[in-house]
């Protein structure tokens, strides 16, 4: 047998999944500098605060955009843009974590394309959720949503795994009660708010989407529709 020495003993994480953690890192980059007066001058201190009022998402934008049936791009650029401005650093970086590790997995699996849908399509599901579930004014930052949608995606493959073996497909959701349970028990002990609901979301929506996006997802959907 021959083998490759040069190989690496790591898989390389794809190039869609580094392009992602990337930007998310590099908007924290930046907001750390510029709290530090290193670029941007003065009014830099402040970039971390102008861009959650740019582009957070708050839900009573979505009740008045229901309300009054009109849907300004400013609004709607949010339902995404929200994914990539971060509380903290801390925050940014456990973002970051699960998307290299949850993204790593998906990614091979799931084409380039594909993997985008399913990473936006999960952070506007899980905006949506906030919007229509929570009555809060609070806004809603940060990636989990869309990392959610990855753990959602992970949990298909799983699920798609144990069905093929025969075994409890119960199972595949073992990650994402793990994750809940965890998050469950640091609001009791911390206090925390009802962002728990967007990232519910993304989960359901990745999920669900995985049933279309995965490699021949939509042949075999209508395969099985067909056959009821």
């Amino acid at each position: 047998m021959h083998s490759d020495h040069n190989a690496s003993p790591v898989n390389p994480i794809p190039p869609v999944v580094l392009a992602l953690a990337a930007v998310i890192a590099l908007v924290e980059i930046a907001f750390q500098l510029g709290a530090r007066g290193l670029v941007g001058g003065p009014d830099a201190v402040g970039w971390r605060l102008a861009a959650i009022e740019r582009f957070a998402f708050v839900p009573t934008m979505l009740d008045w955009m229901l309300e009054h049936g009109r849907f300004p791009l400013d609004f709607l650029v949010r339902l995404v843009a929200y994914a990539f401005v971060h509380a903290s650093f801390t925050h940014m970086l456990f973002v970051v974590v699960f998307l290299l590790a949850l993204g790593k997995m998906v990614a091979e699996v799931f084409n380039p394309w594909a993997f985008l849908a399913l990473f936006f399509g999960s952070a506007i599901a899980g905006a949506l959720a906030y919007g229509l579930l929570v009555d809060t004014r609070t806004p809603l930052i940060g990636g989990f949503p869309a990392v959610y949608g990855l753990i959602g995606a992970f949990t298909f493959l799983l699920w798609v795994r144990l069905t093929v073996l025969g075994e409890a497909r119960w199972q595949a959701f073992t990650l994402i009660a793990m994750l809940l349970g965890i998050q469950l028990i640091f609001g009791l002990l911390f206090g925390g708010g009802m962002d728990w609901v967007a990232d519910v979301a993304g989960f359901a929506a990745g999920f669900c989407l995985s049933f279309v996006l995965s490699p021949g997802g939509w042949a075999r959907l209508i395969d099985r529709l067909r056959q009821r």
